[in-house]
């Protein structure tokens, strides 16, 4: 079984980046129940889930993570592709100096704003997906200097099970004179999930995105503490507060 190809590409500064993300799988995946005539059509039922499960993960970034500053195009999905989630402990990246949860003591932040996806499979191909992840990104108080290599990944499990394949990326990011976020879009390309037949659904997989953080960090998230990216321009909030 292959995973992902050795070594990894640092970022190409710039607004807009795209990255290659290879997948060779072992096909031992689980097929669906959809009878191979109807192509990648499952029972209505399914489908309904499926898409019930999605618009909930929708509304629930929108709330989240949404910034209407900077919208995410979407891209037109073939069905039914992999789930594609940004993993809540990862979702935000939050320096702290000395290990102090205070407003004055923040330095780099960042947070997943949102992602969009597309796929296309046929017959007994493999699945091809495309990613578009937006990350808003910050500079606080105590951050030292104007650049910023910010490390992220992307894994692709079997739904709700062990990862399959993981690789880390690099984003540098240079914060102009003043300047306390930036918005910066990823464009992966290239993720090839092999199917172990063509009653494998793609809804068999999912594809998690996040920041590579500390278990300082996580647990921060996992709490529901947030600080906004900018938090530098506001050191009057003071401690971390939960979010409702």
């Amino acid at each position: 079984m292959r995973s992902f190809p050795p070594g990894r590409r640092a970022a190409r500064p710039g607004r807009l980046m795209r990255r290659t993300l290879l997948l060779a799988l072992a096909a031992v995946v689980t097929a669906t129940t959809f009878a191979p005539a109807q192509g990648w059509a499952q029972s209505r039922g399914q489908n309904q889930d499926d898409r019930a499960q999605q618009a909930e993960d929708r509304r629930r970034r929108q709330s989240e993570w949404g910034d209407r500053q900077a919208p995410l195009p979407q891209l037109r999905n073939a069905g039914p592709c992999p789930f594609v989630k940004v993993l809540y402990d990862a979702g935000r990246y939050v320096e702290f100096q000395g290990g102090r949860e205070a407003s004055a003591a923040v330095g780099y932040t960042g947070e997943i704003q949102g992602i969009s996806a597309g796929c296309a499979y046929e017959d007994d191909d493999p699945i091809k997906m495309q990613m578009e992840v937006l990350f808003e990104l910050g500079r606080g108080p105590t951050a030292q200097g104007s650049q910023k290599t910010y490390r992220y990944w992307v894994a692709v499990t079997k739904r709700n099970d062990a990862v399959i394949a993981k690789e880390y990326f690099d984003l540098p990011v240079t914060f102009g004179a003043g300047e306390d976020r930036v918005y910066r879009r990823q464009t992966i390309e290239g993720i090839v999930i092999p199917r172990a037949s063509l009653t494998t659904s793609g809804a068999n997989f999912e594809v998690l995105v996040g920041f590579d953080v500390t278990p300082q960090m996580a647990e921060f998230n996992r709490a529901g503490k947030r600080f906004r990216v900018d938090v530098g321009a506001d050191q009057a909030a003071g401690t971390a507060q939960d979010t409702p």
